[in-house]
């Protein structure tokens, strides 16, 4: 995304910075070469021209804060898809470009172990954000185990898909666990590709990746967001048991939306069984699920699709904005505002699920290391949940 507004003479916010970048006496930034249609006309309307005064200056470019969320409010462009129509992206959904030094760290190091994220693959908008870390933050990962191509074809998934992927990278187990060991990651996120031409759907690789992380780092996080293994119990029941600390599964979207926006092969119970059976054998565990907003549904089928989940015990659940990857998936039917997902994070509160992370730009594994770090794997070490 430009950081740069379109317009005449490059836009008039534009214009006005690069008109800024010649440093006057003192170092100070001289603004007398701004463009002088906007200048000197006096055919501008006066709400223009305050706007022009009191618009970005350089600083403010060189420090890429220009998101203006009074704004928000006062958007009036559409939100529901017509017939025929592709919304245009509301200005909450737009993100910084992913830069930094934690950044260039971990996609360097990716490339050197010929290893895969689900951030990439599937274009996820908090790449920076999520990878960067802090001072406060939790730097989080998300590992595509299993190679980048998958078995099924989902309506909103960019990711490769083949019916037979290339053979499994034995040694991809032990080099996610010394990539995560270089990092110094918190908290970690496995997932996968769907693997349904191979008998266990990948538990194996799985687990077997889990306990190498543990033994490097008996302290680290490491959730595992698996696919649903064609329904295997067996399977669930290998991952659940290999020493993880969050199941997530996701069921994607609502019940009635299944058929239209998952691959055939999945569907909303499958989806339901794999998260109780997880519990169930492995009572400990977190279990965590995902719902994207915005293809369609309605507020009754979210909320019944809520109380499901929580009758189901699932601990977590995430709510996002489903964005278009490419033309070739399913249109956005809705942007929902980000008061509707505080909303729907106060619904998942008020039904007792023990975190509800519910906002435009939140994905499954979104900040995981913030949202569970501090929260839930520290309340369950001491048995308040």
């Amino acid at each position: 995304m430009s950081l740069l507004p379109r317009g005449r003479c490059g836009g008039a916010v534009a214009a006005r910075a690069a008109g800024r970048l010649l440093l006057g006496p003192q170092g100070r930034v001289s603004g007398s070469h701004v463009c002088n249609q906007y200048r000197t006309s006096g055919s501008l309307p006066e709400e223009k021209k305050e706007f022009l005064q009191n618009g970005p200056d350089l600083q403010d470019f060189v420090s890429g804060d220009l998101s203006d969320k009074s704004a928000w409010a006062e958007y009036k462009g559409n939100l529901k898809r017509q017939k025929g129509e592709r919304l245009r992206l509301p200005p909450w959904l737009k993100t910084k470009i992913p830069m930094g030094k934690n950044y260039n760290k971990l996609k360097n190091t990716l490339r050197s172990l010929n290893l895969h994220t689900v951030c990439e693959e599937a274009r996820c908008p908090n790449i920076g954000e999520c990878w960067g870390g802090g001072e406060y933050a939790t730097a989080t990962a998300t590992i595509m185990l299993m190679g980048d191509t998958c078995t099924r074809g989902c309506r909103f998934c960019s990711v490769k898909t083949a019916k037979n992927p290339p053979p499994l990278d034995p040694e991809e187990p032990y080099n996610t666990a010394k990539a995560i060991a270089e990092w110094g990651l918190d908290y970690v996120v496995l997932t996968s590709v769907d693997r349904d031409d191979m008998p266990d759907g990948g538990a194996e690789h799985f687990a077997k990746t889990v306990s190498h992380l543990k033994e490097r780092n008996p302290k680290i996080l490491v959730e595992c967001l698996t696919p649903d293994f064609r329904g295997d119990l067996a399977a669930v029941e290998k991952v659940a048991r290999s020493g993880l600390d969050v199941y997530a599964h996701n069921v994607e979207t609502v019940p009635a939306l299944q058929r239209t926006v998952r691959d055939p092969r999945a569907n909303f119970e499958q989806s339901i069984r794999v998260l109780k059976h997880a519990k169930k054998v492995q009572p400990g565990v977190i279990s965590k699920t995902s719902i994207m907003l915005g293809l369609g549904e309605t507020d009754e089928q979210v909320y019944s699709t809520m109380k499901l989940l929580r009758e189901a015990d699932v601990d977590c659940l995430t709510l996002g904005q489903y964005m278009q990857p490419t033309k070739r998936h399913l249109k956005v039917e809705e942007y929902i505002t980000p008061e509707k997902f505080k909303y729907w994070e106060k619904v998942g509160n008020d039904l007792g699920f023990h975190y509800t992370a519910s906002g435009p730009l939140v994905r499954s594994s979104y900040k995981a290391g913030e949202f569970f770090l501090k929260n839930l794997v520290e309340k369950r070490k001491t048995k308040a949940i």
